[in-house]
């Protein structure tokens, strides 16, 4: 099997990037590559990742990078803040554009509508439909809670 176009993009750039010496991407995307073979390799037998996997793979570690802002902003560690934030800006550039608050909540809509959930207890079901919509487009935490308030109130 070939590789997906976007790990082949993401080693093209980083081949650019380490000739223009651009020490946070290249180390980024350095990072970005592991974490994909890391994947690739996982399991009982190795796999070849599809775009759609390399997407997941890229906004797990774009999750990481967030949540490791706000700890080091918590901590007063500005400037691990923002060498945090200048790797999420370069992932950024590899995952889909993120949701607007309206498709978001278009999306919720229309899935619990779809559902018929009428409660907490549907929150499983709603989710399973609105999942696949969102991935990478949307934090998962901050859908499911949505999904929550809307259930419950």
């Amino acid at each position: 099997m070939s590789d997906s176009k976007l790990k082949t993009q993401l080693r093209s750039d980083l081949t650019t990037a380490m000739k223009a010496r651009d020490e946070v991407r290249s180390s980024t995307l350095r990072m970005a590559l592991t974490a994909v073979t890391t994947e690739e390799v996982s399991g009982k037998t190795s796999r070849e990742l599809s775009d759609d996997d390399v997407v997941l793979v890229l906004t797990k570690e774009a999750k990481k990078r967030r949540e490791a802002v706000t700890a080091y902003q918590e901590v007063g560690r500005g400037d691990l803040a923002d060498r945090e934030t200048a790797e999420l800006a370069v992932l950024s550039d590899y995952l889909p554009a993120q949701l607007e608050a309206a498709e978001l909540d278009a999306i919720i809509t229309a899935a619990i509508t779809e559902s018929g959930a009428d409660g907490p207890r549907g929150m499983g079901s709603v989710m399973k439909i609105v999942q696949p919509k969102v991935a990478g487009r949307a934090d998962g935490a901050a859908v499911a809670a949505e999904v929550k308030k809307r259930l419950i109130g």
